[in-house]
């Protein structure tokens, strides 16, 4: 899928027009990159992450939840290593003086070539080589692409930009009622460190042996230079995230074992393989703490990007949070009577990426009777609207009463929408627009033969069932 921004537009537009997403605070102007998720969204983000949940830990006996808290110690972060360096580099426009990271200046390719271009001209070792702080690298390569290309500004096409300096990501508040700097926390910007600093309690409590995981789902913050693509890039996200727990020497196994479950998920709930694909982080692209890293990238209609990424993490995290804490949080195994730090394999994705993913990927035009008809073919797993129940006629009383009822006690099983604001056809192409995967229409007959007909969405093929065996039918098909 080449960059194809009329389809973007179009998914923008069906997403605010029937309620799957908003802008934020959009009656004062809105707030950038800052969405809300309407009733569609709603139903759509939580069954992603439902269907996240029943695979990652329901579905197996190695794993276990965590709901850790937004707000952590602020040595947290010391220890990650957020506080010191998790920033990026931006220079700012002198004219307007707007900030801008690298890619959005020069683009991926024309950074690809400099970045090659300087790897040659530096005799021993390009600033940046693994060992080398990734900062130094970001650095020269922001100066050369300065000086050799000469950009404009996105924003008001001046050429004159500052030097290029480090921007902190982390939100930062404070604690408590005083605002001083022993009161400085951060909004945690990933879930990630919450599990580590929950190791103990963890083993303690859950009573599992390596391996084991452990899964959370939560919001995160990142006060990003320069968000955009709708959804995908945002300052306030959710994240799906894994820490699984294995020895060393197990650990490279593991790491291929997650790439391929995770890979598999999407397929599994419907996306299109040739719009997913692997790329293995080369060395010199891994975090210092990385023994390996690969993603999982969607081909969006703004280009290939990141969905998931897994990544071993090698023992980096245990052993800074035992150096900066105190406390021992070293695994003691009972065979062996040993104690060590386990190397971590850390599936990590973003939920507000799948759900745009997912959306994408369910889109679908087609011609039908002259007339263009807008479907989203979503799983039947992550449909917002399972069942559409649909009176023929509004304007007669037994119809509608009738219509009501089933709905009554369909939605005791499903999640179920009743519709009576516009002519059948009209209703169809609302349901189909919504991904709704059956639409339930009652008629005069159903008066007398107490039957009703069923659409289906991806065929459109009709089917009359009759209203006491309809519960049973659709359980069947929802399967």
């Amino acid at each position: 899928m080449k960059q194809d921004t009329q389809l973007m537009d179009k998914i923008v537009s069906l997403c605010k027009r029937r309620g799957f997403i908003f802008q934020s605070s959009e009656i004062y102007g809105g707030l950038g990159s800052v969405w809300d998720y309407g009733p569609l969204g709603v139903e759509l983000k939580r069954n992603v992450k439902n269907a996240w949940w029943k695979s990652v830990v329901y579905g197996r006996d190695d794993m276990v939840g965590l709901d850790a808290a937004i707000l952590m110690h602020p040595k947290t972060w010391e220890a990650s290593g957020h506080v010191s360096s998790f920033s990026d580099m931006v220079v700012e426009c002198k004219n307007c003086h707007k900030r801008f990271r690298i890619e959005s200046l020069f683009g991926e390719q024309i950074l690809s070539n400099l970045d090659h271009k300087l790897k040659n001209e530096y005799k021993d070792g390009f600033p940046g080589a693994r060992g080398i702080p990734e900062k130094t690298k970001a650095y020269v390569l922001f100066e050369f692409a300065l000086a050799t290309e000469n950009p404009e500004c996105p924003s008001c096409k001046n050429k004159d930009f500052s030097k290029p300096t480090d921007f902190n990501l982390m939100f930062e508040t404070h604690h408590g009622p005083v605002k001083d700097s022993a009161s400085v926390v951060y909004m945690r910007p990933e879930t990630a460190q919450g599990i580590f600093v929950n190791f103990l309690n963890i083993v303690d409590t859950a009573r599992k042996k390596l391996p084991f995981g452990v899964a959370q789902i939560g919001k995160s913050f990142r006060n990003e230079i320069t968000p955009g693509n709708f959804t995908f890039r945002t300052r306030e996200f959710e994240q799906m995230e894994i820490e699984y727990f294995v020895r060393p020497e197990e650990a490279a196994n593991f790491h291929q074992q997650w790439v391929e479950e995770r890979f598999n998920w999407y397929f599994a709930l419907g996306m299109t393989k040739e719009h997913l694909r692997k790329r293995e982080h080369p060395k010199d692209e891994l975090a210092h703490y990385a023994a390996a890293c690969t993603d999982i990238e969607y081909n969006f209609p703004f280009g290939w990007s990141e969905l998931e990424g897994i990544a071993n993490r090698t023992d980096f995290d245990l052993r800074q949070h035992s150096q900066f804490s105190g406390k021992d949080l070293q695994y003691f195994d009972d065979q062996t009577q040993k104690k060590f730090f386990p190397y971590i394999i850390e599936p990590s994705g973003g939920v507000d990426r799948a759900t745009l993913a997912f959306l994408v990927d369910a889109y679908s035009e087609e011609e039908v009777k002259e007339r263009t008809r807008v479907v989203l073919r979503f799983h039947k797993d992550l449909a917002p609207v399972k069942v559409a129940v649909l009176p023929l006629l509004k304007n007669r009383p037994p119809i509608v009463e009738l219509a009501r009822k089933i709905n009554e006690d369909l939605r005791k099983q499903f999640v179920c929408v009743y519709d009576d604001t516009a002519a059948i056809g009209k209703l169809y192409r609302r349901q189909d627009e919504i991904g709704t995967l059956f639409c339930v229409t009652v008629d005069v007959e159903s008066l007398d033969d107490k039957k009703v007909t069923v659409r289906e969405r991806d065929t459109m093929q009709q089917e009359r069932v009759a209203i006491e065996q309809l519960k049973d039918w659709l359980t069947v098909k929802l399967k």
